[in-house]
């Protein structure tokens, strides 16, 4: 269970918090969850989410249970640091998106005394580290992976599997298009995907 820190008065930084997982593991949730309670402890929020993701909403923030907190569409990583001026805490979701200058924007703003938050997918569909997520991961102080639950074992889920036979990085969907696997079901999925475009050729 994750703790949020008390700031230090005396030491004038803020620091950056990653939420990451697969798609359906509530990294969202999450995030909407401390965003929530710092906004209850009257502090000064502000949340942000690349304009590319318009899935439920264009203004909000929406986990796939339907919580919601406003926020800020931004085209790039760069409007972050222009927007979040003179807030105690700043929320990013679906940090993957974003451009690699997301890394340095977050480590201003934690440096300038600014609590960060961000959430993203750490995988792409191919199993691979996405965007920036690695560098995020590297350089938080804190970081919290969640998991979803397998569609096809009901063991851990850590991988994003998409069913379409779309090949672009950034597709963006629900479960029509993706189902959390794990790593043995994403194994036997994978390969036999490889075995039908073999087949296909």
């Amino acid at each position: 269970m994750f703790l949020e820190n008390t700031v230090n008065h005396k030491e004038q930084f803020g620091w950056i918090e990653v939420i990451c997982g697969s798609m359906f593991s509530g990294k969202t949730e999450e995030l909407i969850r401390r965003l929530k309670r710092a906004q209850f402890a009257k502090q000064k929020v502000e949340i942000f989410k690349p304009t590319i993701d318009t899935r439920y909403d264009e203004a909000m923030v929406v986990s796939h249970d339907a919580n919601e907190i406003r926020s800020t569409p931004v085209p790039a990583a760069a409007n972050i640091a222009i927007l979040a001026q003179g807030c105690d805490v700043v929320g990013i979701d679906e940090a993957q998106f974003f451009d690699d200058e997301i890394v340095k924007i977050c480590n201003d703003l934690a440096n300038q005394g600014i609590r960060v938050i961000v959430a993203g997918l750490d995988m792409d569909f191919k199993g691979n580290p996405f965007g920036p997520m690695p560098a995020l991961m590297a350089t938080a102080e804190y970081v919290t992976k969640v998991h979803a639950v397998c569609t096809r074992t009901g063991n851990l889920a850590n991988y994003s599997f998409r069913k379409t036979d779309n090949d672009k990085l950034v597709m963006l969907g629900e479960t029509e298009e993706y189902e959390p696997l794990s790593r043995a079901a994403y194994y036997y999925a994978m390969r036999d995907e490889q075995k039908k475009d073999n087949e296909g050729k």
